[in-house]
């Protein structure tokens, strides 16, 4: 496989036998918008590969999240990872550490200082954003801890009578904020143990973190954030961990469950949408802190849109009010639901395509592309539905796989929104001057085709 030395910083010194070595079986290509990155054997190894072939894009993630972490805290990123040291590193299993460690040499090799931690922290920067700092805001003001992460991501799985052909189909779009790491990489993992990955990536994650993902033993899956949610217990299994190890091991749909229920913390609570194609069923995992919801079927549907299904999480750990038609997550819900039914028997590919897509708002009753709509514009809103008006962010993807894409290690993607529609950062920064701290963080995301992707590739 060719190995893209062309990619890393110009003032990278050249690699050492060794180095040449670890890096022999990684491999990146670019297309559509994605980075195709292929990562080979023991987890230094990979480690290795993906931190010298990403060593830019990487730079530039750390740089975002950085920038991000010390304006909304008011603390420093230095001061985090030290403190993550403690009660988060910890708990990162051995081969997950010594992934991230050889990242950390291979973006050394490349002319980018890092460290193992710092990485470890920037794997679980949604978790510690979104649900450790709360609880330490709360500390500092003596106050109660309130939820601080974003209704987002619009995701479907269905089976049986529900499909064109019986068998599952599951889709996927990612709705985050305009300046965080892109989640641009299709990642292509084939580890010295345990079993081969392709699923959606972020520079520099181990994990997927979006998530949307297909395993050789059959497995595939993706999730949506549970809105609103509270509890936190620092300590334990980071979640990032966790959906690795699961991903990488698991041979079915229980014993994935049963790798992310162990040593879970309540970080990056999630309602987990996966299927088996060997034994053609689909379930929902909703983890949270000290309840979990699950449920299978082989014939019907689940779909996320940040609401907590299960009665104990939606009303002992979320304060969500599943009632609110004008809220997002209640607008998206309903019209899953009304897609589900209007398509039942004819669910494919390309209808999946058109779902991740949709801008039907339920609450105007009309075609509105804005937060209320599965493929998401909170840029648009000048009322928002969700925290601030004309908020940078939205969906950046679509992702669509089938049963038979499944068996081949396949998914087709659309990066930059899952319409098609273009965002040009300086024309909306020309027009928003209110986020001008976002300026050289956030890219613009031209208008991309739908591609395929498939385990395997090299150009």
């Amino acid at each position: 496989m060719l190995i893209a030395f062309a990619c890393v910083p110009l003032l990278a010194a050249p690699l050492t036998d060794a180095q040449k070595a670890l890096c022999a079986k990684g491999s990146r290509f670019e297309r559509a918008g994605w980075i195709y990155l292929h990562v080979e054997g023991g987890p230094r190894a990979r480690g290795f590969q993906h931190g010298y072939l990403l060593a830019r894009e990487i730079q530039g993630g750390l740089v975002s999240i950085r920038r991000g972490w010390e304006r909304q805290t008011a603390t420093t990123w230095e001061s985090l990872v030290a403190k993550a040291r403690v009660f988060f590193v910890p708990g990162i299993d051995a081969e997950n550490l010594e992934e991230l460690a050889g990242m950390a040499e291979g973006l050394e090799a490349a002319g980018v200082v890092t460290s193992r931690d710092e990485l470890a922290v920037y794997n679980g920067s949604t978790e510690l954003s979104g649900y450790w700092w709360p609880q330490e805001l709360a500390r500092i003001r003596d106050d109660k801890p309130a939820p601080r992460v974003k209704e987002s991501c619009s995701a479907f799985i269905a089976i049986g009578s529900y499909t064109a052909g019986g068998e599952l189909v599951m889709g996927h779009n990612n709705m985050s904020g305009f300046q965080d790491p892109q989640a641009n990489v299709v990642l292509d993992i084939v580890p010295d143990k345990g079993h081969r990955i392709l699923m959606q990536g972020v520079p520099g994650w181990i994990h997927s973190g979006t998530d949307f993902f297909v395993t050789d033993a059959g497995l595939v899956g993706t999730e949506t954030t549970i809105g609103d949610f509270q509890p936190y217990e620092a300590g334990g299994v980071p979640e990032f961990a966790r959906m690795r190890r699961a991903t990488q091991y698991a041979d079915g749909i229980d014993a994935w469950c049963a790798v992310m229920k162990t040593g879970n913390n309540g970080g990056y609570a999630n309602a987990w949408l996966l299927g088996d194609i060997n034994r053609r069923e689909i379930a929902r995992l909703e983890l949270g802190l000290r309840h979990v919801g699950f449920e299978r079927k082989k014939d019907g549907f689940f779909t996320g849109s940040n609401i907590a299904e299960d009665p104990k999480i939606l009303r002992f750990e979320t304060t969500t009010r599943e009632t609110d038609i004008n809220t997002s997550k209640v607008a998206r819900r309903l019209r899953w639901r009304q897609l589900m039914a209007e398509y039942r028997g004819r669910i494919d590919v390309e209808r999946g395509k058109a779902f991740e897509a949709d801008h039907w708002d339920v609450a105007r009753r009309e075609e509105h592309p804005g937060g209320r709509t599965l493929c998401g514009h909170f840029e648009l809103e000048t009322e928002s539905p969700g925290d601030t008006p004309f908020d940078p962010s939205g969906t950046t993807d679509g992702k669509v796989l089938d049963a038979a894409m499944a068996r081949r290690m396949a998914f087709t993607a659309r990066f930059g929104t899952a319409c098609g529609r273009p965002f040009d950062a300086p024309k909306f920064l020309a027009e928003h001057p209110q986020f001008e701290w976002l300026t050289g963080i956030m890219p613009s995301r031209p208008t991309q085709p739908w591609v395929e992707f498939r385990a395997g590739e090299t150009r």
